[in-house]
């Protein structure tokens, strides 16, 4: 054999070890550290119950989700005409990428203060905290394609949390957003596509919520309480390398879930906006558990704007006494400095008012941590 065609013999031997090594690494890049089950009302981290063996006051820690609603982690507008609204104080531009940034850097501090779980949404939330006003916030398009954008944020964030050890509850769709698919069959595309982005990425840190408050304002009759099981299941029965997703959609605040929701999610997602008597919160709970269907999974709050966490009896503390995991919604009200609110648009991700340290301190008097 002559040179030349010893030259292309090794030229080709090279390139094969280059796709073999682009390969191995590409499996890597899909191995994950954190995966995130539910056994009988609890949830397990890596095999092993959440704040393990843990007591607070003689009531029991084991097993909960101490969350907060951080739906806007991915937040941008494509409407150019609200997203001035948006900008922030230093620069006095909206950054997209800035936000993302700032949120991974912060959720140390969250995860080292007890908190081992936190929502995001797909399409957000409300970026004044309540209403909506033109502004276009969405990781689909209009037939239900995933954006490029939205998703490599995503990644950036649940990677973080994958090395984190922290659960992340993802919701597909926000009752402000939700107009902007066109029809039915992009509501379904969307979901697939969002379904499948997460198995095939490897994340089993994630639980699924179908759509933030199910029955407020939704255009789409299969996002609305008569049907949106059906996107529950739909969800849960898509599987990649054995893997399924585990899934349920919340309702308003004080709202108790209806059968149809309860019989197919893994667990029942509850909010106590509009729940100013602490007392209630047990009631909910039990209301919960007496619903048709209702076979144990495990209760979460996951958006409640009461707080009070300095008084002995806050909603907080009465869902952990019911053995139910709370989550809390922090949003700016009018007047306010640019570091409240966890919802309100821009965000400052850190710890740094004096309510977003009452949460934080009591999730670290409340776990032990």
């Amino acid at each position: 054999m002559n040179s030349a065609g010893n030259y292309h013999i090794a030229k080709k031997g090279v390139i094969a070890i280059l796709v073999w090594l682009f390969a191995v690494s590409a499996g890597h890049a899909q191995q994950r550290s954190t995966v995130v089950e539910i056994r009988g009302n609890q949830f397990y981290i890596n095999g092993q119950p959440t704040y393990p063996a843990r007591y607070w006051k003689g009531h029991k820690i084991e097993g909960l989700l101490m969350n907060s609603r951080m739906v806007q982690g991915i937040f941008d507008d494509a409407n150019p005409e609200t997203k001035t609204l948006f900008h922030y104080p230093d620069t006095r531009k909206w950054d997209a990428d800035r936000n993302t940034n700032e949120f991974v850097k912060a959720m140390r501090a969250w995860q080292q203060h007890g908190l081992n779980a936190f929502t995001i949404n797909l399409q957000g939330g409300s970026p004044t905290g309540y209403g909506n006003k033109n502004w276009r916030n969405s990781a689909f398009d209009e037939s239900g394609n995933l954006r490029k954008d939205y998703m490599s944020r995503l990644d950036k964030m649940l990677r973080e949390a994958d090395k984190l050890g922290m659960a992340v509850i993802l919701g597909y769709f926000y009752f402000g957003q939700d107009e902007y698919l066109k029809d039915e069959q992009a509501v379904l595309h969307a979901v697939d596509n969002a379904t499948e982005w997460l198995l095939k990425k490897g994340y089993r840190n994630v639980l699924v919520e179908v759509n933030n408050e199910c029955n407020i304002n939704y255009d789409h009759a299969i996002l609305q309480p008569d049907r949106v099981h059906e996107l529950i299941l739909r969800v849960k029965q898509k599987e990649h390398k054995g893997h399924q997703l585990l899934v349920s959609t919340s309702y308003g605040g004080g709202t108790i879930p209806e059968p149809n929701v309860v019989r197919v999610s893994d667990f029942i997602l509850l909010h106590a906006n509009g729940v100013s008597d602490p007392a209630l919160i047990p009631k909910m709970v039990e209301d919960t558990k007496r619903v048709e269907g209702y076979i144990n999974q495990p209760i979460v709050f996951n958006e409640d704007d009461h707080y009070d966490f300095e008084k002995p009896e806050n909603n907080f503390v009465n869902a952990v006494k019911a053995y139910a995991s709370w989550g809390f919604f922090d949003y700016r009200k009018e007047g306010e400095a640019f570091e409240e609110g966890y919802q309100s648009v821009p965000v400052d991700w850190g710890i740094n008012s004096d309510r977003k340290k009452g949460f934080f301190n009591k999730v670290k008097d409340i776990t032990g941590r």
